[in-house]
């Protein structure tokens, strides 16, 4: 996956740190840096992407000459001078590692889901000739916030699902199909819609993002896709037919997918009107055909109030094809049909809409969601306040403990010496100062001089990142937002 104009690793940095090798000490031979969530919107993170920018930007002999004389050159440039470019330090890359990077790297694996405020990865330099290495690629390695964010964010909206399931529905398996990823048009880029996508399928197994599909396939050993679609209508494709022949515009795409998962948008005009006289009557035998042949039919209204729409929409096309009633007691529309709402879906629209429903007697099975820019895109470094810090340092042969304490902001005190990561009667905590039991460190090696050690499959991944029984109280966390 080409990323666009960047593909020279030496230019993975922000411009200030070239000349930090000549900052740092006299005598240093080691940095030890470790990367954290230090709080945020949201109590925990779910870890997801580091594999990603290891495969894609630093395995493997990554250090050139024509890298290092394109960098000089920039460099040279930016600080219109050409005596701060580490010349010499990137060469001695080149000649004694075969271009390979002299870094080690330990992480917690990916999809594990922990409290913030815990160590997520470590990173070393294990030549001393180049200990600013550690740093340098700071810039490049923070870039994982974005797909643990929206792993994170994603995550919380699917614990949401997963509650109301488990209240007004018989089974829960059905919570990883009912949030839709729209969302490849509202990000920023290709490469985020990739990222993004690709976090969002962490939890859930639907997607029109399938940039996150290419992703998956290229770095997480998918062999077929991570987010599953289906033919849904858009309003052009609607409102190409003309107001007084809408009903054609839907049975035209009905009869093209005999059997198969349809979807169709039905606020073009008149949405309750769509609902009792088109679908309810007009199409209502169409659709019965459709789910003798084994195919499911979705309607999404896209514009008005989430909770009013959702459940007016449910006692329209309960009215004309029938309720059932499950054994909790909730009522359900028939397998075949359901209301999705995509219309600024976040996790508290969702849960508001849920507790709506579930207030009127109706099961979550019936409905289900798709978000775009609220799960893609609405997010920041901040929102779950991600941050790189060094807290070891050898100079002189000596270990120095390296922190950061600032008077006007404790929150940002930064953990000190060799860390690790640990699980205790189930809770997870993070050893400070070499004090952890090195046999029961949780961060695993994932990379070390230019080797990828740990390749993850997806659907491990997956695996480690299932709702359980020990996750926060999903409710405290909402009216923690």
């Amino acid at each position: 996956m080409d990323t666009g104009p960047v593909n020279n690793v030496i230019l993975l940095a922000d411009s200030y740190k070239v000349g930090h090798y000549q900052q740092y000490p006299p005598d240093t031979t080691l940095l030890y840096s470790y990367f954290e969530s230090r709080g945020g919107k949201f109590p925990y993170v779910c870890f997801f992407g580091l594999q990603y920018i290891l495969k894609r930007w630093l395995a493997g002999p990554v250090v050139t000459k024509e890298a290092v004389k394109e960098a000089k050159e920039i460099y040279a440039s930016v600080y219109q001078r050409d005596d701060i470019f580490n010349e010499a330090g990137w060469n001695h890359i080149i000649e004694h590692h075969g271009g390979r990077l002299p870094l080690r790297i330990k992480a917690v694996p990916e999809g594990t889901v922990l409290p913030t405020r815990n160590v997520l990865f470590t990173v070393e330099n294990t030549d001393p000739a180049v200990p600013w290495l550690t740093n340098f690629f700071e810039t490049v390695l923070v870039q994982v916030w974005y797909p643990m964010t929206v792993a994170t964010i994603s995550r919380v909206n699917k614990q949401v699902i997963h509650h109301y399931h488990r209240l007004t529905c018989e089974t829960t398996a059905f919570a990883e199909i009912s949030l839709h990823d729209c969302g490849y048009r509202g990000v920023s880029s290709v490469e985020s819609a990739a990222l993004g996508g690709a976090a969002h399928m962490v939890n859930f197994q639907t997607s029109d993002t399938v940039a996150g599909t290419c992703l998956l396939r290229k770095y997480y050993h998918v062999d077929t896709v991570g987010g599953y679609s289906g033919a849904f209508s858009e309003h052009s494709t609607v409102t190409s037919w003309g107001r007084e022949t809408e009903a054609e515009a839907h049975s035209n795409l009905i009869r093209a997918n005999p059997g198969g998962q349809v979807g169709c948008v039905v606020d073009s005009y008149n949405l309750w009107q769509c609902c009792d006289e088109i679908f309810g009557v007009k199409l209502k035998e169409l659709v019965l055909e459709h789910a003798k042949k084994g195919g499911r039919l979705a309607l999404r209204p896209d514009s008005g109030d989430p909770k009013v729409v959702a459940l007016r929409c449910l006692e329209i096309l309960g009215k004309h094809f029938g309720v059932e009633t499950n054994s909790k007691g909730y009522k359900m529309l028939p397998p075949f049909l359901m209301v999705v709402i995509g219309d600024g879906v976040n996790y508290k629209i969702i849960a508001d809409v849920l507790e709506v429903l579930k207030e009127n007697g109706w099961s979550a099975a019936s409905v289900g969601f798709g978000a775009g820019a609220s799960l893609l895109q609405r997010m920041d470094r901040d929102t779950q306040k991600c941050a790189f810090k060094c807290s070891l340092a050898v100079v002189g042969g000596r270990e120095v403990e390296v922190y950061k304490d600032p008077v006007t902001d404790p929150g940002k005190t930064s953990k000190k010496g060799r860390l690790s990561l640990h699980r205790r009667d189930g809770q997870y905590t993070t050893a400070q100062q070499g004090q952890g039991d090195p046999e029961t460190d949780l961060l695993v090696p994932v990379f070390e001089n230019g080797e990828l050690l740990r390749d993850y499959t997806f659907e491990e991944i997956r695996q480690r990142a299932q709702i359980t029984d020990d996750d926060p109280d999903i409710l405290e966390i909402l009216k923690a937002c």
